[in-house]
């Protein structure tokens, strides 16, 4: 599996599971107490880092289907809003969006990684991402994110994605399954199905990412709202790190946190 540098992180291969902690710049988020107003994203970024993230994933757009629009521009104006307050912060940032304008502005600040859930489909923010030679963390999806459904339609996505990274020349690549209700279609058996083949995945030779945060799923099984789900969460990170999921991201960093050290304690070879 190759590695990839996210600041001073490595991610992936024989390095330990690294964890990003969320941090929503958007009121409209599926989880309401993970929203992040701009005057409290430092201490909260720093509060984070202090439980044990390794990285900051920052975003200012809610991408759950029922979620309401919000322009561009808002979203741009949200995340440099975001960037501002924390410059300086020791602990790498990653930006999460899809939209080109967004990428450029964010550009202007010390980012540390993209987070693009819609896969390098749109030819000019991967233009964008290869010129900024960040690592890019790439979501499977063929033309809107989240849109395949199946392990093997996965698969054959993620492959694209990986083929979208090296004909634009992006070298440091980090894979996402698209764990979650990104479209309509989606049923929670096509996510079970995922995280149960999750280990298929790193036939790509990229480290994976996990991301299933107090995710739909989860909720379905259990009967649980977005506010209940985190002890489903923390039993599906678990079996994914098994998996080996190299990235973890979460809401729930402390508690987090503790799960990656336990998991890495019991897996030591003496």
């Amino acid at each position: 599996m190759l590695t990839c540098r996210i600041g001073n992180i490595t991610v992936g291969k024989n390095a330990p599971v690294r964890l990003m902690a969320v941090i929503n710049a958007s009121p409209e988020s599926f989880f309401s107490k993970s929203f992040v107003p701009p005057g409290s994203v430092l201490s909260t970024a720093q509060r984070f880092a202090d439980e044990g993230a390794d990285i900051i994933d920052i975003g200012a757009r809610s991408t759950a289907p029922d979620s309401p629009t919000i322009p561009v521009h808002t979203e741009r104006e949200r995340i440099t809003d975001v960037l501002k307050h924390i410059e300086g912060l020791s602990i790498p940032i990653s930006l999460d969006t899809m939209h080109p304008e967004v990428l450029n502005a964010a550009l202007r600040y010390d980012i540390a990684a993209i987070n693009d859930i819609h896969g390098l489909a749109d030819p000019e923010y991967s233009r964008i991402a290869a010129d900024s030679g960040l690592p890019v963390i790439c979501m499977a999806s063929e033309a809107a994110p989240g849109d395949v459904r199946g392990v093997r339609a996965t698969m054959s996505t993620l492959s694209v994605v990986v083929e979208r990274a090296e004909k634009t020349g992006i070298e440091e690549l980090i894979l996402d399954p698209a764990i979650g209700k990104w479209i309509p279609e989606r049923e929670p058996e096509d996510d079970w199905e995922l995280c149960r083949h999750f280990s298929e995945f790193l036939e790509l030779e990229r480290p994976l990412l996990a991301a299933v945060s107090r995710k739909t799923f989860i909720g379905d099984l259990t009967g649980r709202s977005p506010e209940d789900r985190l002890a489903g969460t923390l039993a599906v990170t678990c079996s994914l790190m098994d998996k080996g999921a190299s990235l973890i991201r979460a809401h729930d960093v402390r508690e987090t946190a503790d799960i990656i050290r336990v998991h890495q304690k019991l897996n030591l070879r003496i």
